[in-house]
């Protein structure tokens, strides 16, 4: 293997010029379009938008949203980076029901 270049595990290429949505630490989520992105997976993204947390439980995100723009987010505060085509969002199959 010597002499040939290493591959990250994160292949981001194919999200470049796509929608992805972010999760940092801290619990902070962002979305926006992939412009570009380095080894330590900094990324670049335009036309972000944050959601908001609740005041009453700041691990949960509530419809508020603010526009950021054009931001970098630092690798080492990257948790997840999913595209935001293709995902749709399900109820939990875990929950017991009432009663059970």
């Amino acid at each position: 293997m010597s002499g040939s270049r290493k591959e990250t595990v994160l292949d981001l290429a194919k999200f470049v010029d796509k929608g992805v949505q972010v999760k940092l630490t801290g619990g902070r989520q962002v979305t926006g379009t992939l412009k570009g992105y380095d080894q330590l997976l900094n990324l670049v993204l335009d036309e972000a938008v944050e959601f908001l947390r609740d005041a009453d439980d700041p691990l949960k995100t509530t419809d508020q949203t603010r526009r950021l723009g054009l931001i970098v987010c630092r690798g080492t505060a990257v948790m997840l980076v999913s595209p935001t085509d293709g995902t749709d969002e399900i109820a939990n199959p875990f929950i017991q029901p009432e009663g059970a």
